[in-house]
């Protein structure tokens, strides 16, 4: 099965577009201030309505309270959320939307077990560990710790771009994977060149 890709950290119409003609199969748009990829909910909703259809809209949270998330989930109509802190999976569940998780690939994490314990997700998202940044740290992990079992399924992120989605789709065999930092001309703005080589890349390694 060809892997998915989702580009996240989209601000602009133009990039959202960009990306979709390219081959994405889901966008995601931060709502958590302190990114330099935050946007507005109601840009955000201003893109999403010009979105063509079956395209997934993914929504970015990082520890919000519940009643912004469903402000910003009654306003943008987004499809699927995507919760980057310490949320609980009682506190995922509440919004009437499927949601992901997104685990930090910490020294020491038991994924199996952490990932288990969201088994109300679609799927589980594994990222770079940073200390004190939840995500979009635009570095790597040793995806040799991602236990076989689990890889079909997972979303991979962390330091994805042109140079080595090939080798991490090849390696890895995920379900998706996820860039941002990785196609960007600087945090928020998109390169369309560096879009294009992405998805040539990902294609590559698809048909291998």
């Amino acid at each position: 099965m060809a892997v998915r890709v989702k580009i996240c950290g989209i601000t602009r119409a133009e990039d959202a577009l960009t990306a979709i003609a390219a081959g994405a199969h889901s966008l995601g748009f931060v709502f958590y201030k302190p990114s330099p990829r935050y946007v507005e909910p109601s840009i955000a909703a201003d893109i999403i309505s010009v979105l063509p259809p079956f395209i997934t809209t993914t929504a970015l949270f990082v520890d919000e309270s519940p009643d912004v998330v469903k402000e910003i989930v009654a306003l943008t109509k987004v499809d699927l959320l995507q919760f980057h802190g310490k949320e609980s999976p009682e506190y995922c569940v509440q919004f009437e939307r499927p949601y992901i998780k997104a685990l930090r690939m910490k020294p020491g994490l038991d994924l199996v077990q952490q990932a288990s314990s969201y088994s109300s997700s679609r799927a589980v998202l594994l990222d770079a560990y940073k200390a004190g940044v939840p995500g979009g740290t635009g570095e790597s992990f040793e995806w040799n710790r991602i236990p076989q079992s689990m890889r079909s399924s997972i979303i991979l992120a962390g330091g994805l771009c042109a140079e080595n989605v090939a080798q991490a789709i090849e390696q890895v065999k995920p379900f998706a994977v996820d860039v941002s930092g990785g196609v960007e001309e600087s945090a928020g703005l998109k390169d369309a060149n560096k879009i294009n080589c992405f998805f040539k890349e990902v294609a590559r390694a698809n048909n291998n």
